[in-house]
C-alpha cells in the first residue's frame, strides 16, 4: 500500500503537490476550506485524486506522515494541531518539491523585488540556452513543474514567499537571493518585524560553505543577521550604497559614473551602465545587479548577462505600464501589496501622480509614504472597502480624495482628474481580497478599465 500524503489548500501549490506526489506514488488527499477553482478542481477530479472542499472534515482524513500545508495557511491554524500530536510532519510544498528535484537550485525572496529578479534570474539561464524551470510564488508550482517534465531542469529559479520559507525543514538552494527585509505581512507574524525577519532568513538555514547567500548589503535587518553570522554559505554582498572590495564575488555601484561592476574571482569584473538597464528605477537597479552577480556565480558569459538586462521586458502587475489616453499614462502597479513597494512605485514617479491604493490592510505603517505622497500625488482614489486609514493618513497631503468600489470606477475616477503628462498609478500597498480574488484580477480588472476608456 502507498503512503497516504493529506495536502491542505487546493490552489496552485496544493494541486501541484497532489500531481507529484501521484507521481511518485504516494496517495494524496487534498482538503480546502473554500470553494475551490474550477480548473483545479477539473486536474484532480481527471487524475482519480479524491479532495473535499468547504470546509476541512478530519474524519474524511486517513493517517499521514506527512502533510503539505498551503501557504496561506497560518502555522497558528488549530486544524494543525491534532496533526501535530498525532506526529505527522507538516511542510510546505517547496519543502516537498525540493526532496525530488535534480539539478541546481537558486531561490530568491525578499519584501520587495522577489518576482522581478527571479524572472531576471531565469531569463539570463534560457538566453544561454540553460534547461531551466521558473517556479513558486512567481506562478507555476515547483511540484507541479517536476511532475509534468520530461526532462529535468539543470537549474530551477524558485520565488519563495516567508509563508513558503515557514515550512521547510531540509531545502536548501545552492544558490539564494535575500534582497530585502522590510515590514510586510505583519498581520501573519504578531506585529513583530523580527518574526517576519527570521522567516526570511530561513532561505539559508541548511546552506553549507559550497552554497552563495547574495545579500543587500545596505538592508539594516539583513546586516543584523550577517554580523550573528548564523549562515554557512560564501557570502555575496550587493550594495548601491558604499563600495565593495574587488574580492570574490560582489556587485556595486559608482554613482558618479552611474555603473556598477559585479566582481568575481576568477575573471575580470563586469561593468554596465545604469541606462542600459531595460527597467529602471533605484529597486530595479538592485534587482538588476544581484540578478547579474548570480548570473556570474552560475558562469554564464558576461555579454549574455548584458544582453539580457538590456532587453528584459518586465513582469506583469509590477509597474507595467498600460496605455497612454489623451495624454494620461496608466500603469499597473497591483502586484504592489506592501508600504515598500508603493514607496520605489512612486520613488520612480517623475510626473504628477494619481494615486489608487487600498484593499486589505496587513498592519501598515504609512509613515515612510508621506514625504513621497506631499511631494508627487496630487489625488488619491481609494479601491477598497474599508479606505478610513489611508484617507486618516493622507487626506491633508493631497488635492482631493475619492472612494470606488470598482476599478472601472477608479479608473474613470482618475481620467476625469486627470491632467496632459498626468501618471494614474494603481499601486495598492494592500492585499486585494475584500473586493478581488487576487492581485492579478485587480491588476486584469484596472487593465481592462483603461482599455475601455
Amino acid at each position: 500500500m502507498s503512503e497516504n500524503i493529506l495536502i491542505l489548500g487546493a490552489g496552485e501549490s496544493g494541486v501541484g503537490a497532489a500531481k507529484l506526489a501521484l507521481t511518485l506514488g504516494f496517495t494524496p488527499f487534498v482538503s480546502d476550506s473554500g470553494s475551490g477553482k474550477k480548473s483545479l478542481l477539473g486536474e484532480l477530479k481527471s487524475l482519480g485524486i479524491r479532495y473535499e472542499i468547504e470546509g476541512h472534515n478530519p474524519d474524511n482524513w486517513v493517517s499521514s506522515s506527512t502533510v503539505i500545508k498551503s501557504p496561506g495557511i497560518p502555522d497558528t491554524a488549530a486544524i494543525l494541531t491534532p496533526l501535530r500530536d498525532c506526529g505527522s510532519e507538516i511542510i510546505s510544498e517547496i519543502e516537498f518539491a525540493s526532496r525530488y528535484s535534480k539539478g541546481k537550485v537558486v531561490a530568491i525572496t525578499g519584501a520587495n523585488g522577489k518576482t522581478t529578479t527571479t524572472a531576471l534570474i531565469h531569463r539570463m539561464l534560457t538566453d544561454a540556452g540553460v534547461n531551466a524551470a521558473c517556479v513558486g510564488n512567481i506562478g507555476t508550482s515547483w511540484a507541479r513543474d517536476i511532475a509534468e517534465r520530461t526532462t529535468p531542469a539543470d537549474v530551477t529559479v524558485v520565488e519563495a514567499s516567508s509563508f513558503q520559507l515557514d515550512g521547510i525543514t531540509t531545502f536548501r538552494p545552492d544558490i539564494a537571493v535575500l534582497l530585502n527585509i522590510t515590514p510586510d505581512h505583519l498581520d501573519r507574524y504578531e506585529n513583530s518585524l523580527e518574526k517576519y525577519s527570521a522567516s526570511k532568513w530561513r532561505i539559508t538555514t541548511n546552506q553549507t560553505s559550497s552554497d552563495y547567500l547574495v545579500y543587500n548589503s545596505d538592508d539594516v535587518e539583513i546586516a543584523r543577521h550577517i554580523k550573528a553570522r548564523d549562515t554557512k554559505a560564501t557570502l555575496v554582498a550587493v550594495s548601491i550604497e558604499k563600495r565593495l572590495e574587488s574580492t570574490g564575488f560582489n556587485a556595486c555601484l559608482a554613482l558618479k559614473k552611474k555603473e556598477f561592476t559585479i566582481h568575481t574571482p576568477y575573471k575580470k569584473s563586469f561593468s554596465m551602465t545604469i541606462q542600459e538597464l531595460a527597467l529602471q528605477g533605484k529597486h530595479n537597479l538592485f534587482n538588476s545587479m544581484a540578478a547579474g552577480v548570480t548570473g556570474r556565480i552560475l558562469e554564464l558569459r558576461n555579454e549574455g548577462i548584458r544582453e539580457s538586462l538590456t532587453h528584459f521586458e518586465g513582469i506583469e502587475h509590477r509597474l507595467e505600464f498600460v496605455a497612454t489616453v489623451n495624454d494620461i499614462k496608466f500603469i499597473n502597479d497591483s502586484k504592489a501589496t506592501n508600504v515598500n513597494s508603493v514607496w520605489y512605485a512612486l520613488e520612480c514617479m517623475e510626473t504628477p501622480v494619481i494615486w489608487v491604493a487600498g484593499g486589505v490592510d496587513k498592519g501598515n505603517d504609512y509613515s515612510d509614504l508621506l514625504s513621497l505622497v506631499d511631494k508627487k500625488v496630487k489625488h488619491l482614489i481609494c479601491l477598497g472597502k474599508d479606505n478610513k486609514k489611508l484617507i486618516e493618513t493622507f487626506s491633508h497631503l493631497v488635492e482631493s480624495v475619492h472612494e470606488a468600489k470598482t476599478a472601472t470606477e477608479a479608473v474613470q475616477i482618475a481620467y476625469a482628474l486627470g491632467n496632459p503628462n498626468d501618471a494614474v498609478l494603481l499601486s495598492p500597498a494592500c492585499a486585494s481580497f475584500d473586493i478581488f480574488g487576487s492581485y492579478e484580477e485587480r491588476g486584469f480588472k484596472f487593465k481592462q478599465a483603461v482599455k475601455g476608456l
